[in-house]
């Protein structure tokens, strides 16, 4: 019983020695004066190193940086003492050089663009006339037949035999005026010598009457009295429409002969030449739409 507890103790102090020979193996051989290395010390006075504070975010990011610089540096070093460096592929050229902008084909564009259809060209199609109602169409054959039959009447009166006696003659500085009137136009009437040249306004009289219905009319007189190849009529006329003024030009033609021969006065009043015509548009009444047409009445 006395023995055991003197073989703990020399137990416990063999594997105390191991560790220290252990560490004295690995420091190296020790001289007599040399202080035992730090490890033989820790673990002979068996204290345990403290452990470091961990490292901030900041501090590891700097430490990532210096690391990558290191090898950015010895990357140059390496790729002299080496052979040749390989060439970068190509498609990592290509992704370092900027890549120009490539414009889509006009095609496409006019493809996206244009509406289909749109370069056909239109089809002109004339838009049909309204058919009129029988009303319309008895209206209109009804102004056609009273136009037909005036102009006729007025072409029989100028074929008509003119007077018996011959026209007098006319001194050569000669002039007779006139003036003629009819609705709200006014003609002032020359008649001169000549060979029968009819002016209206500076224009002749196919010009300023187109429609052959008003120079009969204007021409009424000189062809009845005989006087139409022998005098030169010059006329200017203001006011009123195209027939107004054909009528006002038939006055002023009218009076100017009764001023060149006094006994044509009852051959042209006998045809109504000589009469002012007073016919004209009546005005319109107040409450009235016109003259004498009233607003349509409502019962309800």
């Amino acid at each position: 019983m006395a023995d055991e507890p003197q073989d703990r103790e020399t137990s416990e102090e063999q594997q105390d020695e191991q560790p220290q020979d252990e560490a004295s193996q690995d420091a190296g051989p020790v001289g007599v004066g040399d202080p035992p290395p730090p490890a033989v010390a820790e673990a002979s006075s068996g204290a345990v190193p403290p452990t470091p504070p961990p490292a901030s975010d900041a501090e590891e990011a700097d430490a990532e940086g210096s690391a990558a610089a290191d090898e950015s540096a010895e990357s140059p070093a390496a790729e002299q003492e080496g052979s040749e460096p390989e060439p970068e592929p190509a498609a990592e050229q290509e992704e370092s050089e900027p890549e120009p902008e490539r414009k889509p084909a006009p095609e496409a564009e006019k493809k996206k663009d244009v509406i289909p259809g749109a370069d056909l060209e239109p089809i002109a199609v004339e838009p049909e006339e309204r058919p009129l109602s029988a009303e319309e169409q008895a209206r209109k054959e009804a102004e056609e037949e009273e136009r037909r039959e005036r102009e006729a009447a007025l072409a029989a009166e100028s074929e008509h035999e003119p007077a018996s006696r011959a026209p007098a003659k006319m001194e050569g500085d000669s002039r007779y005026l006139a003036t003629g009137k009819r609705k709200h136009a006014i003609a002032r009437v020359t008649l001169l010598p000549g060979s029968g040249s009819f002016v209206i306004n500076g224009r002749p009289i196919e010009e300023f009457f187109p429609r052959p219905l008003h120079q009969t009319t204007a021409r009424q007189p000189l062809a009845t009295t005989g006087y139409e190849g022998s005098v030169d009529v010059r006329v200017r006329v203001h006011g009123g429409g195209i027939s107004g003024q054909a009528g006002a030009v038939r006055h002023g033609i009218a009076r100017a002969l009764t001023e060149v021969d006094p006994e044509l006065r009852g051959e042209l009043k006998r045809r109504g030449f000589l009469t002012r015509d007073a016919r004209a548009k009546e005005r319109r009444k107040a409450g009235l739409k016109k003259a004498r047409k009233r607003p349509q009445f409502s019962k309800r």
